[in-house]
């Protein structure tokens, strides 16, 4: 027996605008919704950063 009980994955591509469950505030105290497109962005300037870090030895 299985433990996967049907597939999770969206059946549809997902909208890299659409709100992920966040938010943050600005300097002017106006929220801005975090979006999918928005964590990616993070991750790859984190990823690119630690890239930058290896090669300077």
């Amino acid at each position: 027996m299985s433990l996967q009980h049907g597939n999770t994955q969206p059946k549809t591509a997902p909208n890299p605008q659409a709100p992920v469950g966040g938010s943050v505030i600005d300097q002017n105290g106006k929220e801005i919704t975090i979006t999918e497109e928005m964590i990616q962005q993070a991750c790859d300037k984190l990823e690119k950063s630690r890239e930058n870090l290896g090669k300077k030895s």
